[in-house]
């Protein structure tokens, strides 16, 4: 009797290719008659009864079956081709021919075999009851061809010879069950061979028949209960539905337990139940599953004689077995039992056998196995040996060809993990990808092959750097998580592995969203990884790392608390000798580093180096590792030198330091990171000044990290910055400062760059403030006005550049190259939408949501890289060499407003300097403030901003706990009583940057008090503060008391622009706004819910309303509910200025959420941005601090007026903080009677803005006027200010 073999134990398990299927014996139904029959007829006919008996006997004992093929074939030799019975004697001769090449594996037994069921096949006539069995018969010894040859056309002739024998069987027929099993057994091997799931739909249906028919005691029913259990098993392969594997159990149990000892099918009974077994501990991790199939599976391999065909396949299954346990409890002895039992299978399987790639791939995943826990170099060499011949002997579109691929992948990465050669983890990769391909929708495997493929983007993004493998890994990963159900017993790997791309994209980005979701990922892996697994080490040192990371971002001491809680126990649970100690161990070790930095403890830094030291005693040369370990004990040395100042550490930190970059290979990620460390431990040995290399080796290796083709960015910036300052440390007038502030500059738009969101770009650019100041300060040093200039604006405002960028008008390149110029144009236009509408994760969100997220970003990074070569190309064009470049300083030069000039002031910690920019001039006038300090404007800010809040005048508006307004517009109006009181601290402010800031720059352009009877305009000047000085009214500096008041307000018409850019790209483009557009759109919301009700916005909309109207204006007013945040927005298209009477809300987190609340919900600026306003002239903001900055970015502008200007507003008129009701009123009231009152005369019915600077300086003169000059007066009229052309 036939039964299938065994099915998968877990998902790489060898699966038997040997087809046991049940022939059916002819037998004679009566005596022949004997009168015209010839003697040898009759002997045939005798032969024949004996041949089918000794072949039952060797069927059940197991004992040769040469005589009985030799009998058959004597039977066919000597009868008649015309006989009736030859048909019968084929068939038998066939039988025992097949059984026979199963026991010795000689090809030409099995060809001998289909022959002759074939011809007994053709020579029975349709309708004779023998033709079923017949029929069966052809169809084992064409699967039995099949096992041998792998061709897949045997195996389909085999199941339409078979479906043949079952349909034309009668119902009844004593050998139907044997049939529907032999169908069974067939289609169950060619769903194996192609994946096809209704084969194995089928094949349990004809399974199930064929039990269901098969009465209690019969001999054959523990061979279809084996066989029904081994396709249950082979469907749970497919599906994954835990019901099926537990029907295959149960059947298979059966079989065991009904098949006697001694039987001849009782190992392979046992096998297949091993198998079933161990496909459930697959799936769920109890041990005592996997400790039973081993049990099975050496008492099938001890049954079963040498020679056998099948002692190869229960070799490799319980070797897979042995293998799995292995990977569960890490007990070395199972892991060399299985690469013993699975070697010993290859040994006895015949070269060119069909299925040897099977017993192949299992022994490299035993290999790599080992190589994973003794970290041996010549096991993973051998694991990829014997995968690749595997995969080589893989037929294509065999099923199990993707399985083949994911475990040489694995090997690739292993060996690419232990030696970093950057050719294994593309190799991993390619593979993995091509497996993924071939994995359909619902496979069991696809989770854990994505899982792969995610990991190994990971691994290679850990090597180069690229985003793009980094959010590959994410998005895999995340699908890992969601397809993976709870329970099963992969989750926890899956869990961290997702945890531990989330953390190394951190690393890049510094996005505390990413940190925050790799604790979650892995602290939940830890808490569902049982006591005692194999893998709970390396999970607490991963979320560990991950806490440490987070705290070196936040400073939480709970953190780092947290880290070196997990890494110890990590170290404690790793059994000694493991091949990853040293992992957990330079972990602590880093963990205790970074505690010793906050606190201060000399134990947490001796106890780091002690860890450390470890480590690099127990990682083996050649390691992928060791750099890594090596750089972490430096710069713990390097830590305790700081301390102590005992100088042997410093030089072993340098010792140490050297080496591990040695080590590193060109091309490597981290190699930058470790030539800067290089250069931090020789400048702080410098400072001895024991060894004069000592300056000139940190100059180079950090020139080396800053100019460093690869690695990530962010070392990189670091590496620069140290070069410039030490620089201008040790040689102030070096020429290299140009070159290193250049470097650092260029890495501040990679950082930041437009792969990310908006947020996510102020979230990078918040550790680089200050650089350009920095770097423009050592410019003016140098006398370099030049570049001071080119540097203040490529490294300020960059955000608002970088939209800028995107909407550069692009009508040079359409007459060079259309097609190149509408893909920038597209691409731009979604570059900017990604930018500012893709919103950030956040712990609330469910996974999908978070995938969908995370495809989005994966998108957003395509689309970046997309524009990264248009550029390229577009820039290859002749004439465009500089497209979209940051602009040298003859080009900024080139487009000053002719009416005043534009005054950049710049801070350090070492000088203080304006530069002058006037139409007409090739450079900056350099004007030197020798009174001013960086110091003085810090101390400035703080002291404004201290009585700001005192006043109740910079608390934000912003929503509290409860949904409630916090900062009403309306305050309090200001005394009109006019009395002399002491200078404040205001007063003093404004008096030091009268006389500090203002008045030297006015002196040195040549500016005079003018005499307001005069009658004269003043001249226009355009500010641009540079980092506190953002925070300060200059267009309010000077003296308002005593005879000597004077302020700048006597001598210029102030506006402010966030960079030069902004004014000349005004000028150089002044394109004139389409007539239908050009109007006034007025809105108040005076009772905002939850907010305070500021009734003034009301009349003061209606006045503006009621002049505009006088005038003839084109006009539109809009109150309260009458409009909605839409309709706002589709006005705002339509007519050129608004007015906004309305609460506002900065967002310094997250800039585009700043907002403007109406009653019917919130403006937001991103919503704002999104509507490109190219016909948008004067944006009025009669809300509160709308041109307020962020402190940690002073440079970048993050406030709604420079939003507005970025969004398409040629001018802008905001608030420094927070303004009256009443004021707000006035001072508008008195903006727009200015405006109207010059365009008197006229009959164009538009409205227009370019007086609007004249007319702020106008109506806040005449509230100052009304005021007296207290403090408080002060605070009332100077937040008032002009933003823009």
């Amino acid at each position: 009797m036939r039964q299938q073999n065994s099915s998968p134990l877990t998902n790489d398990i060898h699966r038997s290719r040997q087809i046991l299927l049940t022939d059916i014996a002819i037998r004679c139904t009566g005596d022949i008659d004997n009168s015209n029959a010839e003697e040898d007829a009759n002997v045939a006919i005798q032969l024949e009864k004996h041949g089918v008996e000794r072949l039952r006997i060797s069927m059940q004992t197991g004992s040769d079956l040469n005589d009985a093929v030799s009998t058959l074939r004597q039977v066919v030799n000597m009868t008649p081709h015309t006989h009736p019975r030859m048909p019968s004697f084929l068939s038998n001769l066939g039988i025992a021919l097949k059984h026979n090449f199963q026991r010795t594996g000689e090809i030409s037994g099995i060809i001998e075999a289909i022959s002759a069921q074939q011809r007994s096949v053709d020579l029975t006539p349709e309708g004779h009851s023998d033709l079923p069995a017949v029929l069966n018969n052809l169809g084992n010894a064409l699967a039995c061809g099949f096992e041998r040859t792998g061709v897949l056309s045997d195996i389909t002739e085999a199941i339409v010879a078979q479906q043949r024998a079952v349909d034309v069987a009668p119902e009844g027929h004593a050998d139907l069950p044997i049939m529907f099993n032999n169908l069974a057994t067939l289609l169950t091997h060619r769903f194996e061979r192609t994946g096809v799931l209704s084969d194995i739909d089928e094949a349990i249906s004809a399974q199930q028949r064929s039990v269901d028919l098969t009465p209690e005691g019969h001999a054959d029913l523990p061979g279809f209960l084996n066989n029904l259990g081994n396709a249950f098993t082979h469907r749970v392969e497919r599906t994954g539905v835990l019901s099926d594997i537990t029907a295959a159990i149960s059947a298979q149990q059966r079989a065991v337990d009904l098949t006697p000892d001694g039987h001849a099918r009782l190992p392979l009974h046992l096998d297949n139940l091993g198998t079933a077994l161990g496909r459930r501990f697959g799936r769920t991790g109890v041990l005592s599953d996997i400790t039973e199939a081993i049990l099975a599976q050496r008492r099938a391999v001890d049954l079963t004689p040498q020679g056998h065909a099948y002692l190869p396949v229960f070799l490799n299954n319980l070797g897979t077995s042995f293998r799995c346990r292995f990977e569960q409890t890490g007990v070395l002895s199972d892991i060399t039992e299985s690469i013993s039992a699975q070697q010993r299978s290859i040994n006895l399987t015949p070269q060119g056998h069909a299925d040897l790639h099977e017993p192949l791939s299992n022994l490299g995943n035993s290999f790599a196995c080992r190589f994973e826990r003794t970290g041996v170099l010549s096991d993973i060499t051998a694991a990829i040996v014997a995968q690749q011949r595997s995969v080589a002997l893989t037929p294509e579109g065999y099923a199990d060809l993707p399985r083949r691929l994911n475990k040489l992948g694995t090997s690739f990465s292993y060996r690419f993990e232990r030696t970093g050669v950057p050719s294994d983890i593309t190799e991993a990769i390619m593979a993995q990808q091509r497996v993924v391909d071939l994995t359909p929708e619902g496979h069991v495997d696809l989770p854990r092959r994505l899982d792969k493929l995610g990991t190994w983007f990971r691994y290679r993004f850990e090597r180069t750097g690229v985003p793009s493998d980094i959010s590959e890994a994410i998005m895999a990963q995340q699908r890992v998580v969601d397809l993976t159900p709870e329970g099963h017993a992969d989750l926890p790997r899956r869990l961290n592995n997702l945890g531990t791309s989330f953390a190394r994209r951190f690393k890049r980005t510094g996005v505390l969203s990413d940190i925050t979701e790799a604790i979650m990922a892995q602290q939940r892996s830890v808490d569902l990884t049982p006591e005692g697994h194999a893998r709970l080490p390396t999970r607490l040192n991963d979320l560990g790392t991950s806490f440490k990371c987070r705290f070196k971002r936040t400073g939480l001491l709970s953190d780092i608390t947290e880290a070196i809680s997990a890494q110890q126990r990590s170290i404690d649970l790793t059994p000694h000798g493991h091949v990853d100690l040293h992992e957990p161990l330079s972990n602590l070790g880093n963990s205790f580093a970074c505690r010793f930095e906050k606190t201060g403890v000399l134990s947490d830094i001796t106890a780091a180096i002690v860890a450390q030291q470890r480590s690099v005693g127990l990682t083996p040369e050649g390691h992928a590792d060791l750099p890594a370990v090596l750089s972490n004990l430096a710069t713990s040395l390097a830590h305790r030198f700081e301390r102590t100042g005992v100088l042997s550490d410093i030089t072993e930190a340098i010792s140490a330091q050297q080496r591990a970059a040695d080590l590193t290979p060109q091309g490597h990620a981290d190699l930058p990171e470790h030539l800067a460390n290089i250069g931090h431990l020789f400048s702080i040995r410098s400072a001895l000044g024991l060894n004069k290399g000592d300056l000139e080796a940190a100059l180079s290796h950090y020139k080396a990290a800053a100019t460093s083709p690869d690695g990530l960015p962010r070392p990189k910036l670091h590496a620069a910055q140290c070069w410039a300052r030490t620089l201008i440390k040790g040689n102030p007038q070096s020429p290299e400062i140009v070159l290193a502030f250049d470097t650092a500059l260029g890495l501040v738009a990679v950082i930041a760059g437009l792969e990310q969101t908006v947020q996510g770009r102020y979230t990078q650019l918040e550790d680089c403030s200050g650089l350009a100041l920095e770097a423009a300060a050592a410019a003016c040093m140098l006398d370099r006005a030049d570049k001071a200039l080119e540097w203040l604006e490529q490294g300020r405002c960059l955000v608002w550049s970088q939209l800028n960028n995107l909407r550069t008008p692009l009508d040079d390149l359409y007459t060079h190259d259309e097609e190149l110029a509408r893909s920038i144009a597209d691409i731009a236009k979604r570059l900017e939408t990604a930018g500012s509408s893709r919103c950030q994760p956040n712990i609330s969100m469910s996974l999908k949501e978070k995938i969908s997220l995370e495809d989005e970003g994966r998108a957003h990074v395509d689309l970046a890289n997309r524009w990264d070569d248009l550029l390229k190309k577009a820039r290859a064009i002749p004439g465009f060499e500089s497209f979209l470049m940051p602009a040298p300083c003859s080009a900024i030069m080139r487009n000053l407003p002719e009416s005043g000039p534009v005054i950049i002031i710049t801070l350090d910690e070492h000088c203080c300097y304006a530069l002058a920019l006037l139409a007409g001039l090739e450079e900056p006038i350099h004007i030197p403030l020798p009174n001013f300090t960086l110091q003085k404007a810090r101390a400035y800010r703080i002291d404004l901003a201290s009585e700001l809040r005192s006043q109740h005048l910079r608390s934000r508006s912003i929503v509290d706990m409860a949904g409630q307004m916090r900062e009403p517009r309306g305050i309090r109006t200001a005394s009109m009583t006019k009395h002399p009181l002491e200078d404040s601290l205001v007063h003093r402010i404004l008096q030091g940057l009268w006389q500090e800031v203002v008045k030297p720059i006015l002196d040195a352009l040549g500016f005079s008090r003018e005499n307001r009877a005069s009658g004269r305009l003043l001249p226009r000047l355009w500010w641009c503060p540079t980092g506190p000085l953002t925070f300060l009214p200059l267009h309010a500096a000077g003296i308002y008391r005593g005879q000597d008041s004077e302020s700048a307000f006597d001598y210029v018409v102030s506006s402010y622009t966030p960079t030069v850019a902004a004014i000349t790209d005004r000028v150089k483009g002044e394109i004139s706004i389409d007539a239908k557009n050009l109007g006034l759109f007025l809105t108040s919301q005076p009772r905002v819910p939850g907010a305070s009700p500021i009734p003034g916005t009301t009349r003061e909309v209606q006045s503006i309303f009621k002049m505009a109207e006088e005038r003839g204006t084109r006009v539109l007013k809009l109150e309260g509910d009458e409009v909605t945040v839409d309709g706002c927005v589709e006005r705002m298209e339509h007519f050129s200025s608004i007015h906004l009477a309305c609460h506002g809300s900065q967002n310094a987190a997250d800039p585009l959420k700043s907002r403007f609340l109406f009653h019917q919900g919130s403006l937001e600026l991103g919503t704002i941005l999104r509507s490109n306003l190219k016909n948008g002239d004067l944006a009025f903001l009669s809300a509160c601090q709308t041109s307020t900055g962020e402190e940690k970015l002073s440079d970048e502008a993050v406030h709604l007026a420079a939003g507005m200007l970025a969004a398409g507003y040629r001018r802008v008129v905001g608030t420094m903080w927070s303004i009256g009701d009443h004021a707000a009123q006035d001072v508008s009231t008195a903006f727009y009677k200015y405006i109207f009152d010059q365009q008197e005369g006229t009959t164009d019915a538009g409205f227009d803005g370019s007086q609007s600077a004249h007319a702020l300086h106008h109506a806040t003169r005449q509230l100052r006027d009304r005021l007296d000059d207290s403090e408080r007066s002060l605070l009332t009229w100077i937040p008032f200010v002009h933003l823009g052309y």
